[in-house]
């Protein structure tokens, strides 16, 4: 099963070098922009039209930005996508969603997210191994693309259609929200008389241990704190602390989530009192 890459980014680039390392067949690229470039890095070959690519290749990987995969699929000749595996690496984008009306033409379509930051052309493959990878597509061969990706040793789960949008956001939470959570941490920290760096400095040891406690135990046995201890008096005198109303929501709802952690972690303890000051708190 060779594979080709439209679209000669860091995506596309990362995956060959990714694919070509574990054995993987690729064939090449087809892109307007620095396709001899992927060539080049993967030992692969560049083409110079779509058609060519797909001549050479069972499998089309589209790996352009997300706003343009729809229009670049619709670009391609019915005969240059028949009886291929058409995939995106989009995290948001159903097949469905993306390759509109592929069934018709006897393709099969397929979402492929690595739930990974690529942020390099030329070094992000070395991160990849064990990155795990979210499937999504045509019933007929999920088991092929599915199999693809273990071949390279990578966890895949395979989800629904319809599930794919609440997917990447529990992917955001985990990710983007995480950053604006410290970024709030630390402006609370400059409120009390630390600079930026030396609030950074200050919390950059307890943001590694959790996170490190986290991803190797899960939430339930890395909380700690206030919340967990059901510490009535600290978490009162916590949201009278906080600068604004907004800031009182946040600490509140989070901590709503927290409790339902800690219920979890000490069944024997009741948190009654903790969700009325809580609730009552944004009420």
């Amino acid at each position: 099963m060779k594979i080709g890459f439209i679209g000669a980014g860091k995506v596309g680039m990362t995956l060959g070098k990714y694919f070509t390392l574990h054995g993987i067949p690729v064939s090449g690229y087809y892109s307007p922009h620095h396709a001899q470039d992927a060539a080049t890095f993967t030992k692969t070959k560049a083409f110079c039209s779509p058609e060519e690519l797909a001549a050479e290749s069972d499998v089309l990987f589209l790996t352009v930005p997300d706003g343009s995969i729809t229009a670049v699929y619709q670009s391609l000749p019915v005969d240059t996508v028949k009886g291929k595996m058409i995939c995106h690496c989009s995290g948001a984008l159903s097949a469905e969603a993306a390759f509109p009306g592929l069934d018709s033409v006897g393709a099969y379509g397929y979402s492929v997210h690595p739930l990974f930051a690529v942020s390099d052309s030329y070094r992000s493959y070395r991160e990849l191994t064990d990155v795990f990878f979210c499937v999504e597509g045509h019933p007929q061969r999920l088991e092929e693309i599915k199999a693809l990706l273990t071949a390279c040793g990578n966890p895949v789960q395979v989800i629904s259609a319809q599930s794919k949008v609440l997917y990447h956001a529990a992917a955001a939470v985990a990710s983007n929200h995480i950053v604006g959570l410290v970024a709030h941490s630390l402006n609370l920290m400059e409120t009390c008389g630390f600079t930026r760096e030396g609030a950074l400095a200050a919390l950059r040891p307890i943001l590694l241990g959790n996170m490190a406690h986290v991803a190797a135990d899960g939430p339930v046995q890395s909380l700690t704190g206030p919340v967990e201890r059901c510490d009535i008096g600290t978490v009162n005198k916590h949201l009278a602390a906080m600068p604004s109303e907004k800031d009182r929501l946040l600490y509140a709802l989070l901590s709503e989530k927290l409790v339902d952690i800690a219920e979890e972690k000490h069944p024997e303890r009741s948190y009654e009192e903790m969700k009325t000051l809580l609730h009552s708190s944004y009420d």
